[in-house]
């Protein structure tokens, strides 16, 4: 608790005496004094963007599937084995397995090395969590709801639309939170799909070329000039208030679905 206490108060004095409204506004430079963070902060949220709208529905479609709908067979049983296991591969895996598929073989559709392909990638690592966190929330949900919904009348998937999802959706949503944290921080599954460490522009559309800004973080911390690692800590603090203010829409929104049952 001291080491960390003693890392983030040497983070917040670097970094604040250099955040400024330049920081914002300018591109990568090789001058520290003229560096900012703009392209790295916009590829950030157009990756944040398409991991949350692919990851979500995929996730949250597949646990209900395999909890509310599918049978218990083999063939389950072995998804459900390799969900659980894929939770655990290390990220640079599915860095190459996004380097595969994502930029080689559907180079036509993403662009190659594009802000797609990295969020494709991320969506690919988080997706497991989502899962078994889905499934973990649905299983809570009291039997005697859904055993009420099916004596009014409804079919399964209206019970399920109705009354387990929505019953489910603070723990659902829980998983997301814990989810999308880790994506927006990984940086080897970017470096190995080749989202670049120098770029003045930033995207413009799917197929765009990108970086993100645990990748800019990185290239200034690499450099050796002291003021580079000033404003490296700077990208840090902008980092986790990106963080926190994810979170923070995410916590309101459970909330929300806690009150309204």
């Amino acid at each position: 608790v001291v080491v960390l206490a003693w890392l983030l108060f040497t983070i917040l004095k670097d970094g604040l005496a250099t955040i400024n409204p330049n920081f914002f506004t300018a591109f990568p430079s090789r001058k520290a004094e003229q560096a900012g963070i703009k392209a790295a902060f916009f590829g950030t949220l157009w990756v944040m963007g398409i991991v949350a709208a692919t990851s979500f529905p995929i996730g949250v479609g597949a646990a209900i599937y395999l909890e509310e709908f599918a049978t218990d067979n083999w063939f389950t049983r072995l998804v459900e084995i390799n969900i659980g296991n894929l939770a655990g591969v290390p990220s640079i895996i599915y860095g190459l397995l996004g380097l595969a598929v994502f930029v080689r073989i559907l180079e036509p559709i993403t662009g190659g090395r594009s802000v797609l392909s990295g969020g494709l990638t991320l969506a690919l690592l988080i997706l497991p969590v989502i899962i078994v966190a889905t499934r973990e929330a649905l299983r809570a949900v009291p039997n005697s709801i859904r055993l009420a919904g099916f004596a009014l009348g409804a079919n399964q998937w209206q019970v399920v639309w109705s009354h387990v999802l929505p019953s489910a959706m603070p723990g659902v949503l829980t998983g997301v939170i814990l989810a999308l944290s880790r994506a927006i921080g990984e940086t080897a599954p970017l470096l190995a799909i080749g989202a670049v460490a120098f770029i003045r522009s930033t995207p413009d559309s799917l197929q765009s070329p990108f970086t993100a800004m645990p990748i800019q973080i990185y290239n200034w911390v690499g450099r050796p000039q002291e003021e580079f690692h000033q404003i490296a800590a700077s990208g840090i603090i902008v980092l986790m208030v990106m963080l926190l203010l994810m979170n923070t829409v995410a916590i309101y929104f459970r909330n929300r679905f806690q009150q309204s049952r």
